[in-house]
Parts: structure tokens; sequence; C-alpha cells
């Protein structure tokens, strides 16, 4: 764990905090690794409770209270769930959204339907959906591209291209489109 030089006001007060990461430093790390499950993210979580308890020292009286531990203990709790809860939202950005139906929408509409024909269906089901479409399908690009591109996340596009699919493919169906396909 890394600590960084601190500028305190007084003597007392660096002596106080020494004392509370010598005496803490593990107990911290162990409440922080319990929550997160990772050595490298608890020692991130651990170090930026120390940052947390310098900046607010002043609110601890007595560093062997009950209190004073159950302080320290909440503030790494916090920070560990502020950690996960970043992480959880990173893998969740990585991961694509992969939801099946049972028609076939990409077969039929590359076998049987002409570009204009596409592009009437996909002005009936919205613009957002029908931009992420298109960004997916006629341009080839990655969920994270299109994200970027429009300004959302790679897991809201999954939603927007499942979302448009399933438009086209209702709109398809009751063109009665489908049942010729089906044939």
């Amino acid at each position: 764990m890394v600590l960084l030089v601190l500028a305190f006001s007084s003597e007392e007060e660096k002596d106080k905090f020494e004392y509370l990461y010598s005496k803490y430093k593990n107990l911290l790390l162990h409440k922080a690794y319990g929550i997160l499950h990772d050595y490298m993210l608890a020692e991130d979580a651990a170090s930026e409770a120390f940052l947390r308890i310098y900046k607010n020292l002043a609110k601890i009286e007595d560093p062997d209270s009950g209190r004073c531990i159950a302080f320290l203990v909440t503030i790494v709790k916090n920070v560990s769930l502020t950690l996960l809860q970043k992480k959880a939202r990173h893998t969740a950005e990585e991961l694509p959204v992969e939801q099946q139906d049972d028609f076939r929408l990409e077969d039929f509409v590359v076998s049987r339907l002409t570009s204009s024909e596409i592009y009437g269906l996909l002005a009936q089901v919205g613009e957002e959906y029908k931009n992420a479409f298109v960004l997916k399908y006629a341009y080839a690009m990655s969920n994270q591209e299109i994200g970027k591109t429009m300004g959302v996340s790679a897991n809201h596009v999954g939603v927007l291209l499942y979302r448009a699919k399933k438009k086209l493919s209702q709109l398809i169906k009751e063109g009665g489109q489908a049942h010729e396909y089906a044939k």
C-alpha cells in the first residue's frame, strides 16, 4: 500500500494519523478485500479510505474507541462499494447484449428485402433505433463504436438493436412478408 506525504497542521495530527494507519491498515485492507475479492482493488480502496480519514481526522477523538473503528470501517466499506459499482459498470459496458428471436430477422432482411424496403421499414421504428441499426448492419460497427458515436454505453446500444429488431420483426410479420419467408 502506498502512502502519500500528507500535510499536517500539527505534530499531534501527524502522530494520530500514523497511529491509525499502523494500527488499522490491515483491518481496512481485509474489509476491502472481503467486498471486492481483488487484492489490487482492495489496496486502492484502503488507500482511498486513508485519504478520506486524513480529511476527517478532526472527527476522530479517541483512536482506540469502538466508534473510531466503526467510522474507519464505514469509510472503507463505502469506498469499496463505490469501486465495485464502477467495476460492474465497466464490465457491463464491455459485454455485448445478445438476444435471440425465433424469427431470424437478419436472414430475412438480407435474403428478401431491397435496401429501399429496409429503409422504409426503418423509418417506422424510431430515429434512435434506426441509427443504431444502420451503424451496426450497414457500416459494420461494433457496439462500443456505435456507443461512442451515439453518446451511449455499448450495453444500451445492444438494447437499442434488440428493440429495433423486435419492431422490424413485427412490421415484417404484419406486412405478411414473414409468411412468405417461412415457406
